[in-house]
C-alpha cells in the first residue's frame, strides 16, 4: 500500500477541509472553536480532534480574547493560505467563466 502524501496526510479528512473552507470563505472575521465548528457543520469533538494540527500548522492565528476564550481567523501572512486563496479565487473564476459560456449558449438559441 503506498504511503500518504503530505497533502493527504495533512487534510486526513474531509473535517480539516471544512474548516479551512469556512475560514477561507469568512476571512473578514473571527470565530471561537464553537462557531468555527458550527459554521462548518461539524461536532465540536471531531473540530477538537484536528485542531492541534490546524494551529500548529500556522494556518489560523489568534486574533483576539476575552477571558478563556479565543478567536481565531486565518493567517493570512503565511505562505501556504496565501497559495489557498489564490487557488480558491482561480477556482472561483473559473466557475464564472463556465457559469457564463452556458448563458451564452443559451442565449443564441
Amino acid at each position: 500500500m503506498a504511503e500518504k502524501s503530505v497533502f493527504t496526510d495533512f487534510f486526513s479528512g474531509n473535517s480539516v477541509l471544512k474548516v479551512i473552507d469556512f475560514l477561507l470563505e469568512n476571512r473578514l472575521f473571527d470565530y471561537s472553536k464553537k462557531q468555527i465548528a458550527e459554521g462548518c457543520g461539524i461536532g465540536r469533538v471531531t473540530l477538537f480532534n484536528h485542531w492541534p494540527k490546524i494551529e500548529k500548522s500556522g494556518l489560523v492565528i489568534v486574533s483576539r480574547q476575552f477571558g478563556k476564550t479565543k478567536l481565531y481567523r486565518l493567517n493570512e501572512k503565511t505562505p501556504v493560505v496565501k497559495k489557498l486563496i489564490e487557488l480558491e479565487l482561480a477556482l472561483g473564476e473559473k466557475a464564472a467563466e463556465q457559469i457564463s459560456s452556458k448563458k451564452e449558449i443559451l442565449a443564441k438559441a
